[in-house]
């Protein structure tokens, strides 16, 4: 009995033994855990992706927003500044402008350490002059780009379509952006399951909708519930690295999209200023039609027994364009004291040449003679006609420019720079027998008489024309070349310019110009630039400044003209894209230009180019 005993107390022993140490071994498993947390919790270190203190927990968000924003500030687009005085870009002809941008000098931006502010208003204040600032410069930057169209776009700007569901894909981008890091918190096993519901709701929605009209009633209640959702899953510590990541892509994809529809949108206007439009187009190949189908080509224009006769006010005007040529002559012999005295030569290319005939033998302009010539079969003595196989229309050049004495309030401004093509510098010899002439570009608008430009006394000048001072040749020295010339100077405008041709042929600047444009062009590529430099240099001192009453340009891409200005101007330019005959044309200023039509031709109705 006693080892039965003996061994009984054995057996109790060990049986304690054993479940005291799995007690021990379960209260092991449960210190060790805790004991983890409470360093992570002491040391300030945490997981990915778990915190243990919610006071904690706002300061890794904070920590977060701020590294978000840094973020979104550097992958932003930045705005160069441009470390000179003039950037040119070239458009030329007179119809179709095609751009040519030049090349500026660009500084790195060096970032400047935010003002340390405590007052919330100033600093409100400064984000709103910050945003403003942004505006202009990225309207800047668009300008030297594409020039006229940023005034364009600016005030053809619409409202946002669908704007609800751009938003609902917003939402989405940023719920799933949100969502693999909530997941991988296995407390928030709830928010996680509202979450993914949220998102599978709005997908479906949007597979089912493409426009506003698309989406179902209730989309209101839906689109807040989702996001009181994101803004529960904002409050919980998330892995930045996807947040990143996913913020990276979308900024990628916006702006992909926004430089493709800012790239398509310019080119597209650069299409609708260099197409000639389909009622000109139909209008012209009419004429050429009719021309042949009757006997106008065996009748001469009336009163051709003006035309070379000096006695007369000759007005000379290159243009392919027969309606841009009718309102010039219209405008002019309207507001004329004597229309009989009156002589017009419209010179154009043999590809129009028929239809302006056409058209001008069916149209009269009070007592005003008018002759139309096809450059292309004017026969010169003193050059080879290989000179004349093209016709050139005058040059427009877009120069953009900002001051850089007052950086705080300088701002880019942009003209559009008129001079002569190398037809121009053929006219002593096409009119041999003439001793002036007023030169008028086939954008222009006539509105008072013209009759005292045939008085001024300019003495030694030869080209009587308006100066742009804001544009200086010393600004231009980059495309001037080597030569010798007044950086002071003015540039001049074509457009209404009275010539000289007596004191053109003793100087014989046409040989100059020639000259000029061989030893402009060894030191450029540039037909432009050499076009440009060979123009302004060959009237260098020779220009005499008519008062700036008699001209008001800007109107093919000024949007901002007084129109006081324009009603006592006697002569309304177009110069820019924006030509009046074109749909992109300034819409306020059309009627200055529309009202000089024949709206009673009937080939106009028939060609829908008088709606």
């Amino acid at each position: 009995m006693k080892g039965y005993h003996n061994n009984h107390n054995q057996g109790k022993r060990r049986w304690r033994c054993l479940v005291i140490g799995v007690l021990f071994l379960v209260l092991l498993s449960m210190l060790v855990p805790l004991v983890f947390l409470l360093g992570l919790y002491h040391n300030g270190f945490h997981s990915t992706g778990h915190l243990s203190d919610r006071q904690t927990s706002s300061a890794s968000a904070t920590d977060q927003s701020s590294h978000i924003k840094e973020l979104i500030n550097n992958f932003a687009p930045t705005l160069p500044k441009i470390h000179q005085d003039l950037v040119i870009n070239f458009t030329s002809g007179a119809e179709n402008k095609t751009a040519i941008s030049g090349t500026p000098v660009v500084l790195p931006v060096v970032p400047q350490p935010p003002p340390i502010r405590n007052d919330g208003a100033a600093a409100g204040t400064d984000e709103i002059t910050k945003h403003k600032r942004n505006a202009v410069e990225e309207s800047e930057k668009c300008e030297l780009r594409f020039g006229g169209y940023c005034h364009w776009r600016d005030k053809h700007r619409e409202n946002m379509k669908d704007f609800m569901v751009k938003k609902l894909k917003d939402q989405l981008f940023v719920a799933r952006a949100y969502y693999p890091s909530i997941a991988k918190l296995p407390s928030q096993e709830k928010l996680t399951h509202e979450l993914k519901q949220n998102i599978q709701e709005l997908e479906r929605i949007l597979s089912e909708s493409s426009t506003d009209a698309d989406l179902p009633p209730q989309i209101q209640k839906k689109l807040q519930k989702m996001e009181n959702v994101i803004s529960k899953a904002k409050t919980f510590p998330v892995d930045c690295n996807n947040i990143d990541k996913k913020l990276r892509q979308i900024l990628d994809l916006t702006e992909e999209e926004t430089n493709f529809h800012m790239k398509q949108s310019a080119f597209l206007y650069q299409l609708a200023v260099q197409t000639m439009p389909k009622g000109l187009h139909c209008l012209s190949m009419r004429l050429i039609v009719e021309y042949f189908k009757s006997s106008a080509h065996d009748k001469e224009l009336p009163l051709s027994e003006r035309y070379s006769d000096p006695s007369f006010q000759h007005y000379v005007v290159f243009s392919t364009n027969v309606l841009a040529a009718s309102v010039v002559i219209n405008s002019t012999a309207v507001h004329a004291r004597e229309s009989g005295n009156l002589v017009f030569h419209v010179l154009t290319d043999g590809l129009n040449y028929y239809a302006m005939k056409l058209w001008f033998l069916r149209n009269t302009y009070k007592e005003a003679a008018v002759q139309v010539l096809n450059i292309e079969n004017v026969t010169l003595k003193y050059y080879d006609k290989e000179v004349l196989k093209s016709m050139s229309l005058p040059v427009e050049y877009r120069v953009s420019f900002q001051t850089v004495n007052n950086p705080p309030a300088s701002h880019l401004r942009t003209e559009y720079v008129s001079v002569f093509s190398h037809t121009h510098f053929l006219l002593p010899y096409i009119f041999e027998k003439l001793k002036r002439v007023v030169v008028l570009d086939d954008d222009v608008v006539v509105q008072q008489d013209l009759s005292d430009l045939w008085n001024l006394n300019m003495g030694r000048k030869v080209n009587g024309a308006l100066q742009l001072c804001s544009v200086q040749l010393g600004q231009l020295r980059s495309y001037l070349g080597k030569s010798i010339f007044d950086k002071t100077s003015c540039a001049w405008m074509s457009g209404l310019n009275v010539i000289d041709l007596v004191r053109w042929r003793e100087l014989d600047l046409t040989k100059t110009y020639w000259k000029l444009g061989q030893e402009v062009s060894k030191g450029t590529e540039s037909a432009e630039s050499v076009s440009l430099s060979t123009s302004l240099l060959t009237f260098q001192d020779l220009v005499y400044p008519l008062d700036g009453a008699w001209a008001l340009s800007g109107l093919g891409h000024d949007y901002g003209i007084d129109v006081q200005a324009i009603k006592k101007a006697s002569v309304l330019h177009f110069n820019g894209q924006m030509k009046p005959w074109l749909e992109v044309g300034i819409p306020k200023y059309k009627h200055y230009w529309k009202r000089f039509l024949n709206r009673h031709d009937q080939l106009l109705l028939e060609c829908n180019v008088n709606p």
